[in-house]
């Protein structure tokens, strides 16, 4: 059996967008004013694709190596922290209104937060997730043991009290478009999103990579066999996840415009929301599921602060009663 008979390919199911832009509708009678509901339209898919970034790097480990790493906070506060450490040593660059060297000074706090969360990712990896695979039950509770110990670490060396990250000059305020506000910085994380977006779906499907970790999935004997070490393959996409959960932490303390070490632990239960909506392993189901969870939060937000509280778990009951396997079902592909 060839890699590319390994491999079965299905019509694209449109469905769950088409739960998307139902959200999307639902919500515009109910808010009422056009110009507020595309506010809280933009503001919410730029939400949902910071929650993409980092989700994307969990759901590749579990789709792709079968882990459940519920210490994937850890690489988003490492990310976060690094990033403030940088934009407060690049202060020049920082508070200037010069747009180019805003986006500079970002652009070297996102490397250097993906190259930290990447590093701890390798030793989290090789000390801790090693051990246990195969074992799920115990990749749960050492895992979770090990973002505990993580962000005891962070607190020896921050502090426990909230740190600011405030946003560059020239990436604050909004753009008008009529009536229509968009803030800066959301449209830069739109962008992003976007980007790593494409990136991921050009990888997994038309490269050799992304062809030897979807085979290797499928049937990882036949395709060692063939001379191909999978095990490395598998630690270097487990390095990707953590880079970037480092770089959504990143993103995620700037639109907070302030991190503590808790920062992963309080989103970790939105990214397990967003996976198990958009079925575990799937990356298509991870972009829906986090825009669905963008635009709840924005919606519910608005009309109602109280709902807000719960409404992605609303949500997510909601979803697993249309389909119980998720949006985007790994095993149906």
């Amino acid at each position: 059996m060839s890699a590319d008979q390994a491999i079965p390919r299905q019509r694209f199911d449109w469905a769950p967008l088409a739960l998307l832009g139902a959200l999307a509708l639902v919500a515009l009678p109910l808010i009422q004013s056009p110009s507020s509901w595309a506010t809280l339209t933009l503001a919410g898919l730029a939400m949902g694709l910071i929650i993409f970034i980092i989700a994307s790097g969990l759901t590749l480990v579990f789709g792709l190596m079968d882990v459940l790493n519920f210490g994937h906070g850890l690489f988003i506060a490492v990310g976060a922290f690094v990033a403030t450490t940088v934009l407060g040593s690049l202060g020049g660059w920082v508070h200037t209104p010069m747009l180019g060297s805003n986006l500079a000074a970002v652009a070297l706090a996102c490397l250097m937060g993906m190259l930290a969360a990447a590093a701890v990712g390798l030793v989290f990896e090789r000390v801790l997730v090693k051990p246990v695979y195969g074992l799920h039950l115990k990749q749960i509770l050492i895992t979770m043991g090990g973002m505990i110990i993580g962000e005891e670490l962070l607190k020896m060396h921050y502090g426990a009290q909230l740190v600011p990250q405030p946003l560059p000059e020239a990436l604050r305020g909004s753009l008008l478009f009529g009536d229509v506000a968009l803030e800066r910085f959301r449209l830069l994380a739109m962008l992003v999103g976007v980007g790593v977006l494409l990136a991921l779906l050009w990888v997994l499907n038309r490269t050799k990579v992304g062809l030897l970790i979807r085979a290797g999935v499928q049937d990882r004997e036949m395709v060692e066999s063939l001379g191909y070490r999978i095990r490395r393959l598998f630690v270097a996409t487990f390095v990707v996840g953590a880079a970037l959960a480092g770089l959504g932490g990143v993103l995620w303390g700037l639109y907070q415009q302030g991190v503590t070490p808790r920062i992963g632990h309080e989103v970790n239960v939105l990214l397990f929301i967003v996976i198990i909506i958009g079925g575990l392993g799937s990356t298509a189901g991870c972009l829906v599921g986090a825009l669905l969870v963008g635009l709840m939060a924005n919606y519910t937000g608005f009309l109602a602060p109280k709902v807000a509280l719960f409404s992605n778990i609303a949500l997510m009951v909601a979803v697993l009663l249309w389909r119980p396997e998720g949006l985007y079902p790994v095993a149906r592909r």
